[in-house]
């Protein structure tokens, strides 16, 4: 595509391919200032024409456009697609880094060698993904960068939000050859704190969002699912995903059974739990994959963490009006987080999300695409 200009200066380009013309977001859409800061848009493109847009407003996921079956190019994540949207409009976490801690904490509290850390309460009585001034909500620096990756930066100082030591992140994405949207997450820490990284974009493999992602088909290669209170935070049990609707070891469209009359799927209002992933020794393995039977696009993920979250976006409700005038409605969009399990820091058994001072954190998410 010799008219797209990436990184700090992006326009609109056409001529993704001959088939098809593809408008992108520009560069203008995101001039917009937080807290004294500049939010920018930053393009990536491979070899293969895929095109990922990303914002240094909580180094987030902005735009993902991937070919379906015939070839034809769109865009596959749901969200917001001006600046001044992201900083001031309710917050859904549409493509953003999640930070300290992906997902929920019980009580809003954990123990540290004997010392209690109080967090905020921004999901009832419990902690949720780092907090209303969490990771989404930060500026990053850009740390390097070039057509086909971007790395950010953030220094998250001692007790921000809550949490113990001064942590220094940096998240690197990388559009592959393989088609790959790659996510890597490294951090080191000056005292013991606890840590679990993640990404929260929204896909609908069809239409970014503007129907509902219950015909799609998904795989998830888990044996057992960790079971949740009624405020979503999980008992400590792991639960054999057999012969219930958490059963997706075999490809099956996600509706088929969202609606059974299962208490699960009445705390969650259908799907918003961690699976448990057949996993072991921190290698990196297929988590889910996901295929859209209308438009033949297929999104494979892969990690090296113990568990993902799959939300079926059930808290939507078509009052977030996102890129070109979409009203993204329930269950129009669908999260795949690989991650450390909900509330690890108060569940001894769950795996251990201790980050020690000095050692080093790394965690890989990897969204892969291609069609059938």
């Amino acid at each position: 595509m010799k008219n797209l200009i990436y990184l700090a200066v992006i326009v609109v380009f056409a001529a993704c391919s001959s088939k098809n013309d593809l408008t992108v977001i520009s560069a203008d859409d995101f001039k917009f200032s937080y807290l004294g800061n500049k939010i920018e848009i930053f393009n990536l493109e491979n070899e293969n024409g895929l095109v990922c847009q990303l914002t240094n407003f909580g180094a987030r996921v902005v735009s993902l456009y991937t070919p379906d079956r015939n070839g034809k190019f769109a865009d596959v994540v749901a969200g917001y697609g001006t600046g001044k949207d992201f900083v001031e409009k309710k917050e859904n976490y549409f493509g953003a880094t999640i930070g300290r801690y992906g997902n929920r904490i019980g009580n809003a509290t954990f123990e540290i060698d004997g010392i209690d850390y109080k967090l905020e309460k921004n999901n009832g009585e419990n902690h949720l993904h780092g907090g209303g001034n969490g990771f989404h909500r930060q500026i990053w620096n850009v740390e390097s960068s070039s057509k086909t990756e971007i790395t950010f930066s953030y220094v998250s100082a001692d007790m921000e939000c809550g949490y113990p030591g001064t942590i220094n992140v940096k998240i690197k994405y990388q559009l592959t050859p393989e088609n790959e949207l790659k996510i890597e997450y490294f951090a080191t820490s000056d005292k013991k704190t606890v840590l679990n990284l993640t990404n929260h974009t929204y896909f609908n493999l069809k239409d970014a969002g503007a129907s509902t992602i219950n015909n799609h088909v998904m795989q998830i290669n888990a044996d057992y699912y960790t079971p949740v209170d009624a405020g979503l935070i999980p008992t400590g049990r792991l639960n054999l995903v057999e012969d219930t609707p958490f059963d997706f070891r075999k490809a099956t469209r996600i509706a088929q059974r969202v609606d059974d009359p299962h208490e699960q799927l009445r705390f969650g209002n259908g799907y918003d739990h961690n699976w448990v992933l057949n996993t072991s020794n921190n290698v990196t393995i297929l988590a889910a994959k996901v295929i859209d039977p209308e438009s033949g696009r297929v999104m494979e993920v892969f990690t090296n963490e113990p568990g993902v979250q799959f939300y079926g976006g059930n808290f939507l409700n078509g009052n977030d009006i996102g890129k070109n005038s979409i009203g993204i409605g329930h269950r129009n969009a669908f999260c795949l987080e690989t991650q450390h399990f909900p509330d690890s820091p108060n569940k001894p058994d769950f795996p251990c999300v201790i980050l020690d001072q000095g050692e080093q954190y790394y965690s890989v998410c990897i969204y892969k695409f291609s069609s059938s």
